[in-house]
């Protein structure tokens, strides 16, 4: 089954659109992309403009068949929605298919986290001994005392810093501008890397000047470190130590935000230094604390 040629276009164009107007991440782009396309393929010779709203009840059955789960058909509904809302926008159909399209309710799964003692045990257990080691603990204090995104560590360059003030700027999802917070102990191994490590951990490569543009994390041949390699050396790491837990960077951030509400911060002052659009966001993080709450009650009281 092929890919009507109007229809793809409409693809090609829908993918500047969310890239370029929308600003959306480049996992949430690629994420839609695949959807429409896999939606276009199922249309076959139909062309997208010319479908209606039972064609796209026709196309959920489908899901409903081959038994998709309910994330995933949430995200497709999301994704066509979007679709259909951009080609009325550009007055390429009359009126929109999916405009009334209900997702379904996705179970909300309650973010997993490490304790202090887990996290202590994994940046206690990175070798500092080389410049490349040094450079992961410094990562790793970073992500744990200030609550970013991977992505949004990868992407510092040295003009994001502010560390007379504990200060760094990241720009999260949509390109929002935020300043959050580092510790001095988080700040002393950033230094240290600044300082040290990092003329080093590109060995036989001559670096070119800092300014305000130049990556801050950088690979063995200089260039900007990206985010799978950070994933590696924390895998090594858990595997090392024998930690029963998967554990990937993003545990990091949910970590960072449930232990700061467990310890009495705001709710609001939580939603800032993450990031989120939205409060509701944030408070999925009051869940995870009254049940680790309820863990250590049942564990420690003598009478639970």
């Amino acid at each position: 089954m092929g890919l009507n040629s109007k229809s793809k276009q409409d693809l090609e164009d829908f993918k500047s659109y969310i890239v370029v107007e929308k600003n959306f991440s480049a996992h949430t782009a690629k994420a839609y992309y695949s959807d429409i396309l896999a939606f276009l393929l199922w249309l076959g010779d139909d062309e997208c403009e010319g479908i209606t709203f039972p064609k796209i009840r026709e196309y959920l059955h489908f899901m409903q068949i081959y038994n998709y789960k309910k994330t995933t058909v949430a995200r497709k509904i999301a994704s066509l929605r979007t679709f259909y809302k951009y080609l009325h926008r550009e007055q390429k159909i009359d009126n929109n298919p999916a405009e009334n399209l209900i997702s379904p309710k996705r179970p909300r799964e309650l973010p997993k986290f490490l304790t202090k003692d887990e996290v202590e045990q994994i940046l206690n257990n990175v070798n500092i001994d080389t410049p490349a080691g040094y450079r992961n603990r410094a990562i790793l204090e970073l992500l744990w005392a200030s609550g970013m995104r991977i992505s949004e560590l990868s992407g510092l360059n040295f003009g994001n810093l502010n560390l007379e003030n504990n200060e760094i700027t990241v720009f999260g999802k949509g390109a929002k501008e935020r300043i959050i917070l580092i510790t001095d102990r988080a700040k002393k191994y950033l230094q240290g890397y600044i300082d040290y490590a990092r003329p080093l951990v590109a060995k036989g490569y001559t670096l070119p000047a800092i300014n305000d543009e130049t990556p801050l994390f950088i690979n063995k041949t200089g260039y900007r470190l990206q985010s799978k390699m950070v994933r590696n050396v924390i895998n090594n790491i858990v595997e090392k130590i024998e930690l029963p837990k998967k554990v990937t960077p993003h545990m990091f951030r949910h970590s960072f935000a449930t232990h700061l509400i467990e310890n009495g911060a705001d709710l609001r002052v939580v939603q800032e230094l993450l990031g989120h659009a939205s409060i509701s966001n944030t408070q999925i993080y009051t869940h995870i604390s009254m049940q680790h709450m309820k863990e250590v009650y049942n564990e420690t009281h003598p009478r639970a």
